[in-house]
């Protein structure tokens, strides 16, 4: 299932609009539900309006009515396998619960393979909203 996710997110890096950085990085979940969603990163000149490639997504996920991740790959063009930003972090610990698999990769085939609540220990989550 892994190999599923890196080959779609590596095929849609390809699609990212980084002019500015020419960072381009791609990611693809699996939903709950059991289908493909795919985001890359898109850059704004007016820093930092752009969007980054699992809010990209998750955003496809959401539209098309599915609401839970399975699992994740991000892959990018770097020394070492890329790790989400804080927001995209948090953005996936609210779709994930803490034991969904995230792979990160590097386009030359490095691997790390971690989990949401390794990437956000601590997470803030809808029962810190509680106020019972």
């Amino acid at each position: 299932m892994t190999e599923d996710l890196l080959s779609a997110a590596r095929a849609v890096r390809e699609n990212a609009h980084a002019p500015y950085s020419r960072f381009k990085v791609g990611a693809a979940l699996r939903s709950t539900e059991g289908n493909l969603h795919r985001g890359c990163n898109v850059e704004n000149v007016a820093y930092p309006e752009g969007t980054c490639a699992e809010a990209g997504a998750i955003a496809a996920m959401v539209a098309a009515g599915d609401k839970r991740i399975a699992a994740i790959a991000v892959i990018a063009d770097c020394p070492a396998p890329v790790p989400p930003c804080g927001g995209c972090r948090q953005k996936l610990a609210e779709f994930a619960d803490g034991t969904v698999p995230v792979t990160l990769a590097t386009t030359d085939g490095q691997v790390l393979e971690t989990t949401v609540a390794d990437l956000l220990p601590g997470a803030f989550d809808a029962g810190h909203m509680d106020r019972a």
